[in-house]
């Protein structure tokens, strides 16, 4: 009997070592191992000659001096702008400030523009993210926010896995769990197809630390209007 409750416990602990791990990679960006081997001009090529080719199964005269040269457009917009985000290469270097005005309270950055893509179907999701944070001992550069928000938005996402990453990116550059991100957006491929419905928006949140507590998540949600 003994034994068997000692197994059970065992399979039990393994059950739930498996699911955390798998909590804890659900908010990671699914990339394969090798997608940084290829470098960028390699990779502008390549999703140019894909563009090409599916623009061409759509039908499109590639010949028009209109059309020509969207391939390379689009493939250096994918690879330099709206998927920069992917390259850890571009990851925003924090610039972080001694607290020396001792300022205790929260700061809160409000209306931060978010610019995404919905992973599912390669369309835009445009909103704003709200951030704060309490200062453990250091401050960090205001427009380094907006930077964090922007890399993380910069990759194929889902409104959820963004709202996380921003947050445990603040917590990593400000060394402190005392953070909340609230982010309000509004997702073309609910809009533009499917269903399309262009006045609903999605709101995400993420607490941690002191911001798990009623009182200063409420005063959070009032500085921001919610």
């Amino acid at each position: 009997m003994i034994n068997n409750k000692l197994n059970e416990l065992t399979n039990l602990h393994a059950v739930m070592d498996t699911e955390q791990d798998h909590y804890n990679s659900a908010f990671d960006t699914p990339l394969r191992a090798d997608a940084f081997e290829m470098d960028d001009e390699t990779k502008m090529e390549l999703i140019s000659k894909h563009f090409t080719s599916i623009m061409q199964v759509l039908g499109m005269d590639l010949n028009d001096d209109s059309l020509k040269d969207t391939p390379k457009r689009v493939a250096k917009m994918y690879v330099k702008e709206i998927f920069s985000g992917l390259n850890p290469a571009n990851k925003p270097i924090p610039t972080l400030f001694k607290n020396q005005f001792h300022y205790k309270q929260m700061l809160v950055e409000r209306n931060i523009a978010v610019f995404s893509n919905c992973e599912h179907h390669f369309v835009p999701i445009v909103g704003k993210a709200h951030v704060a944070y309490i200062s453990n001992g250091q401050v960090i550069g205001l427009s380094k926010l907006n930077r964090i928000v922007q890399y993380c938005s910069q990759r194929p996402q889902v409104q959820e896995r963004l709202t996380v990453q921003i947050a445990t990116m603040l917590k990593e550059a400000l060394g402190t769990e005392d953070v909340a991100v609230i982010i309000d957006a509004h997702h073309h491929c609910v809009s533009s197809r499917g269903i399309r419905d262009a006045g609903s928006t999605t709101l995400t949140a993420e607490y941690s630390g002191q911001f798990l507590i009623a009182e200063t998540k409420n005063e959070f949600l009032k500085h921001i209007g919610l």
